[in-house]
């Protein structure tokens, strides 16, 4: 398992190393996440959802009483923006000549 420790990084910061870690690692691979920021128990299952990683939950380290979050990296995970990791990468697909054709022009 790889553990990341957040320390009291703000959630965005997290994500932001997250993000940074889950992008090199293979399908299932384990990531635990130490964090003390209490947004990270609502932030981090959204990432999860967003990417489409798997949130393992959550608990207690036994020696410091610090929260971690265990998160199982996905062979279909979604890359989140580097820059702004609660949200998808831009897609960097160019639409076939047939759906430029469809789209609606808005002035």
């Amino acid at each position: 398992m790889i553990v990341v420790d957040g320390g009291d990084r703000a959630c965005g910061e997290l994500l932001l190393v997250l993000a940074g870690r889950a992008r090199g690692l293979p399908a299932d691979s384990p990531v635990r996440l130490i964090a003390t920021d209490p947004a990270a128990a609502i932030d981090l299952p959204a990432w999860c959802h967003l990417t489409g990683h798997h949130f393992a939950g959550r608990g207690v380290l036994a020696d410091d009483g610090r929260p971690y979050y265990d998160v199982v990296t996905s062979a279909s995970g979604r890359r989140s923006d580097p820059a702004r990791p609660w949200r998808l990468a831009p897609a960097t697909a160019v639409p076939s000549e047939q759906e430029s054709d469809n789209r609606e022009e808005h002035p």
